[in-house]
């Protein structure tokens, strides 16, 4: 799985994450990263980022919407 890892992630980069209202579907949602919410170097649910939409969740996918 991919966004499991800080470092992988940099603002301005297109990602898909899951918003918490979204974990049982598991639906994802796409945009830019703005800001990066997580500290530590790894979480094992993905990185926590806030999307230039303001919409904030856990990567999952890191690139553009295929």
């Amino acid at each position: 799985m991919a966004g499991q890892n800080r470092s992988e992630i940099k603002p301005g980069m297109d990602v898909g994450i899951v918003l918490k209202e979204d974990q049982r579907t598991g639906e994802i949602t796409y945009g830019a990263v703005k800001d990066i919410l997580t500290k530590s170097a790894f979480h094992p649910h993905g990185i926590k980022v806030r999307l230039e939409s303001g919409e904030v969740g856990r990567v999952k996918i890191i690139g553009e919407a295929e």
